[in-house]
């Protein structure tokens, strides 16, 4: 079983926390958490492991 990276592995990390800001411009509270959510659901998708899936859930509860 692989396990989930938790160390920084973003190329270009601070681009894309301006992309993911930029992404929340304009919308209101209930917009931006359903962008969150199909955003939470893409990358489950594109992961596709359900143990590294579950690793990401206990350490996000954890944080």
């Amino acid at each position: 079983m692989d396990e989930l990276i938790l160390t920084p592995n973003i190329d270009g990390a601070d681009d894309f926390y301006a992309d993911l800001l930029a992404a929340h411009d304009g919308l209101d509270k209930a917009e931006s958490d359903a962008l969150n959510a199909r955003l939470v659901l893409v990358l489950a998708n594109h992961i596709g492991d359900r143990a590294i899936l579950k690793q990401a859930i206990d350490a996000a509860k954890a944080r």
